[in-house]
């Protein structure tokens, strides 16, 4: 079986050789979805760190399969797609979070968010698919909070001798102080996506746009929008950033009823956390991110 270079190489730069295992196991995982749930498996999609192709079920009917060597953060996922139960979000159909399995809802036309042209537009509905999502999350979800992912700064700080090497010290510490004071004044908490950027919103026809692959957390609602401010790849290009970050945070505002300077925050502390993680996964992919931030630090 011919696997892109691109999955290969995510999943054995983050898993090691757990991920080779997971790998070489892929064809007989496959044949076994195939026997046990009666695909018909196509060509995957483009793929990154999970394998993904579109399906026919034994009815006739089209879904999305999804295979992941990803562990808990898989099963973290699913839980979330589940009590989201198809509001907002494509519907999860079955799962199977031992062998890291799910078979999703296929969304039709199935049109990116990031395939429109119009930076405005892209973010109103951004803020329809954030309200649709937005709920209550239940006693007993067992999903990590938005507190749990900003250890991640202490986690850096620990195994860099209480430095911010490679970030920016002065980002990094203002990005910890930032998250600190929103968390102490954090409004009540809700399920969240997590991950709901200009990739994750796809076109449907039960809804006009509609979330994929959450990360699945719970925090405050405002939270959401913090990925959004450093998507769609190849924005730090673009020589108008400082107005197109601000006037997401202004649409952001009056169309979820936030307040603009606590998304600007959330937004900044996101960035941050993102460069962070890249920067912990051996990556230099935080300076993109860095960059976004460093901006919303200076919008008014």
């Amino acid at each position: 079986m011919q696997l892109p270079p691109a999955l290969v190489q995510h999943v054995t730069h983050v898993l090691g050789d757990e991920g080779r295992v997971w790998l070489d196991a892929l064809p007989s995982l496959l044949a076994l979805c195939q026997r046990d749930y009666g695909l018909t498996i196509g060509p995957p999609f483009e793929l990154s760190y999970n394998y993904v192709a579109p399906v026919t079920r034994a009815d006739g009917s089209e879904a999305v399969l999804k295979l992941s060597p990803h562990g808990q953060d898989f099963r973290y996922e699913l839980t979330a797609t589940r009590l989201f139960d198809g509001r907002g979000m494509a519907r999860l159909l079955e799962r199977d979070e031992e062998r890291g399995i799910a078979l999703l809802e296929r969304l039709r036309p199935g049109r990116m968010l990031v395939e429109l042209d119009d930076d405005d537009r892209q973010t109103e509905i951004a803020t329809d698919v954030m309200l649709a999502l937005r709920r209550e999350a239940p006693a007993g979800h067992g999903l990590p909070t938005t507190r749990d992912w900003f250890l991640a700064f202490e986690k850096h700080r620990a195994e860099h001798s209480g430095r911010a090497d490679p970030l920016p010290a002065g980002l990094f510490e203002r990005g910890e102080a930032t998250y600190e004071a929103l968390l102490q004044s954090s409004a009540p908490a809700v399920l969240l996506h997590g991950d709901l950027h200009h990739y994750n919103i796809v076109s449907a026809e039960r809804a006009p746009w509609l979330a994929i692959d959450p990360h699945g957390l719970v925090g405050e609602p405002a939270f959401e929008t913090g990925a959004f401010f450093g998507n769609p790849s190849g924005l730090t290009a673009r020589p108008d950033l400082r107005r197109v970050l601000s006037r997401r945070a202004d649409i952001f505002a009056e169309r979820l009823g936030f307040d603009r300077k606590r998304i600007i925050a959330w937004g900044f502390a996101y960035q941050m956390l993102s460069a962070v993680w890249s920067a912990e996964n051996g990556g230099t992919g935080w300076h993109g991110a860095a960059s976004v931030a460093e901006i919303l630090g200076s919008v008014v």
